[in-house]
């Protein structure tokens, strides 16, 4: 053991002097290379969270590690009172990379959120016409994204908005994967924008029916709505494709991205639009003092061509698949339900103890593995997208024999 201290000693020093609004697994890491974490015990574990998504390139991947080292030795931070040599080429980069016009750079994808919800809003009332502080933004029942007062806002988690409130104003919630309740709700002429996840992440990967993303993108388009796709989870490769809308041939009015657009190293986010929504917005309406720094200008250049020189989508398809099929000739009573798109998997835990998915991702962890439960029963599975067959037949060797010792 390299460490001075084992592991009870860091749990203890989070535990006094850190805030508890988290419940991490008992683990204490302490290195990352590819699809694998160690412990301060060294102890060698799959990392099938992945940063929740932010890590999809593998840890520390070389191109981004270096990238980032290279820049962090020149600058790393101006501010957007002045301008830098890097966010042109960064600018540039990534809107050819998506096909849109512009991109506006933030930090967290909670940021991007907040953004894309603003420009929604803008485009509204100088565009569609729609009277002051009249303006609604529609969201899915069961989203997630993130914890700040306007997300929680739209959220039906009571974990996420009980005693928070009062809360933003203009919000309205329709069920997921509901097309004829979204037209609904689209009758409403000050309805600005629909803000979605193409897979719920969160809520324990919900994969919509076929049909259902190009379907919101149908009623957009009819209605005069901006379609606000958040793929800060699917995107990026995750899901088997460069984005989650793909899959149908969906293309957002506003796209959100982040974790995985710096592999895992700092917090980086974008939004993209075209000139008419982006261009309501003038200088001092909206900024961030990070936003665009050349550190991250140069890390998401990096991790974005990782994701198409070694064609992690292609790889996250077929690796996926495997997963999937892998999963499925598992004969446990304890999995009720398997589902997921690419490397983007949940399993729903049948069991008649409340903490059944914790107490399995304990075993997990024990046997080598680690995952997290969401809402209860439900247990995410998604490792860097750089993981290959022999590792996803380890993989699944390890949660059958967690299934079969699980009681």
């Amino acid at each position: 053991m390299n460490s001075l201290h084992n592991t009870n000693y860091y749990l203890q020093l989070e535990e006094k002097y850190g805030a508890h609004n988290y419940h991490p697994l008992p683990v204490v890491l302490k290195k990352g290379k590819g699809i694998y974490v160690w412990d301060i015990e060294d102890k060698k574990y799959f990392d099938f969270l992945s940063g929740y998504s932010a890590v999809n390139q593998g840890h520390c991947h070389p191109a981004i590690i270096k990238a980032l080292q290279s820049q962090a030795e020149i600058l790393t931070l101006t501010s957007r009172a002045f301008h830098n040599d890097l966010l042109g080429e960064y600018e540039k980069f990534i809107t050819d990379y998506f096909g849109y016009d512009k991109v506006l750079p933030m930090n967290t994808g909670v940021e991007g959120g907040e953004t894309a919800i603003k420009l929604a809003r803008r485009w509204g009332y100088t565009k569609k016409g729609i009277e002051e502080n009249k303006a609604v933004i529609v969201f899915a029942e069961g989203n997630f994204w993130g914890r700040t007062m306007s997300a929680i806002s739209s959220s039906t988690d009571p974990s996420s908005y009980k005693n928070f409130g009062p809360f933003m104003p203009g919000f309205e919630i329709v069920p997921y994967n509901n097309l004829s309740a979204l037209e609904i709700s689209f009758q409403n002429k000050n309805v600005a924008g629909f803000m979605f996840e193409p897979i719920q992440g969160e809520a324990g990967v919900i994969v919509p029916d076929e049909g259902y993303l190009a379907g919101i993108r149908n009623l957009c388009t009819k209605y005069n709505v901006l379609m606000i796709a958040d793929e800060i989870q699917t995107g990026l490769s995750r899901t088997g494709k460069l984005l989650a809308c793909d899959h149908e041939l969906a293309k957002p009015d506003i796209l959100i991205l982040g974790k995985a657009l710096s592999g895992g190293t700092l917090p980086i986010s974008a939004v993209l639009c075209n000139d008419e929504i982006m261009l309501t917005i003038q200088p001092g309406e909206h900024g961030s003092t990070y936003g665009g720094n050349p550190l991250a200008c140069a890390v998401a250049m990096a991790a974005l061509s990782v994701l198409k020189d070694e064609k992690l989508d292609e790889n996250a398809e077929k690796m996926g698949k495997l997963f999937r099929e892998k999963l499925s000739a598992i004969k446990s009573p304890y999995i009720s339900c398997i589902r997921g798109r690419g490397l983007l998997n949940a399993i729903e835990i049948k069991h008649s103890e409340p903490n059944a998915a914790w107490e399995l991702c304990l075993i997990l962890k024990n046997n080598g593995l680690l995952a997290k439960p969401t809402h209860g029963d439900k247990i995410r599975f998604a490792p860097p997208l750089i993981i290959q067959e022999n590792e996803i037949t380890e993989a699944v060797d390890i949660i059958q024999k967690s299934l079969e010792t699980f009681k």
